[in-house]
This record gives C-alpha cells, structure tokens and sequence, in this order.
C-alpha cells in the first residue's frame, strides 16, 4: 500500500523547486531590451525563508538562467540554486551524491515535462493545480493552488506542520 503523502513528509528535509510555473505563473514579461521579468508570491517567499531557518535544505532547479531569480533566491537564504540546468536529472544525482542525501528523503515540486524524470526519482512529487497533465499523473500531491500562486508555500507549510515546526496554538512559531 503507497505511504500517503503526509506521511512522507514527516520525513522530508530537503525540497527541490522549479522556478517558472512554480514559483511563478508561467508569465514572463519582456522588457525593450529583452530583459525577461516575473512576478513572486511573498508568501511563497516567507514559507522558503521560514524552511531554511527551520534547517530545511532547499534548492532551486531550473532551465532557466536569470539574475533576477538568483538574487530573489539568495536574498530568503536559499544556498543551492541551479539555473540554466539543461538535464534536471543529472544536476538532481550529482545533488545527492554531494550532499549523501537519499532521494526518498527529497521532495520535489515541478510543473512541466523538464520535470517529468527526477518527480520520477524523488520520494515525494509534487505539482502546482495548474501543471501538465504528464506531471499530475506522476505526483504524489498535486496542490489546489497554481503556480505563482501558493503552491510553494502550501507544501512548506504543510511540512513544517507535520514535523512541528510551524506555529502552536498561540501564534508562536515553534
């Protein structure tokens, strides 16, 4: 019988993150000079800053490569950020054999077919509501909301939850 993916995250501490159609709505606005810009949820960004702090590993892997990302990363305390990765799987193993980390201890959260081999390979998939039907068929959990949109932060915080690091019933985080 498969393990219900609450179960799963009990025991996640590291979390692997697409960039466009995750942590973004898929839009890129295009600037006179070609410069590409997205938007970011700011809850998104309080739940990743809150998981690094808490001691969570998170690590962004995307095909794309812009500043702009690497900066917004860097400055919520994110340490590992892969961009322009043209094989996610290669860069996911090579990940994993750095940091001794057992892939059915990962989560990770994509939402188009760049994705499809390591939501393969990891212990817990995961998609935004709005991904590619090819990914929702291999997700563990697919969250009820979009790109952009919350998706990161539901997930976090769902994990932060279960391993009782989110907040007690006063409002103190734990």
């Amino acid at each position: 019988m498969e393990i219900n993916y609450k179960e799963k995250l009990k025991s996640i501490r590291t979390f692997i993150f697409d960039v466009d159609g995750v942590f973004t709505d898929n839009t890129v606005y295009l600037g006179s000079d070609g410069e590409q810009m997205r938007t970011a949820n700011v809850r998104d960004g309080y739940a990743v800053q809150l998981a690094v702090k808490k001691g969570f590993q998170i690590v962004i892997l995307s095909g794309g490569n812009s500043t702009g990302v690497a900066k917004r990363f860097d400055a919520l305390g994110v340490k590992h950020v892969f961009l322009g990765a043209a094989n996610k799987l290669d860069v996911f193993h090579r990940f994993l054999m750095e940091h001794q980390t057992d892939s059915m201890h990962v989560c990770y959260m994509g939402d188009d077919i760049p994705d499809y081999r390591v939501m393969k390979e990891c212990g817990l998939a995961c998609c935004p509501a709005d991904a590619a039907s090819e990914i929702k068929s291999v997700s563990h959990y697919i969250s009820p909301y979009n790109g952009g949109k919350g998706c990161v932060r539901d997930i976090l915080e769902q994990a932060l939850k279960v391993q009782k690091l989110w907040m007690d019933d006063e409002g103190h985080v734990w």
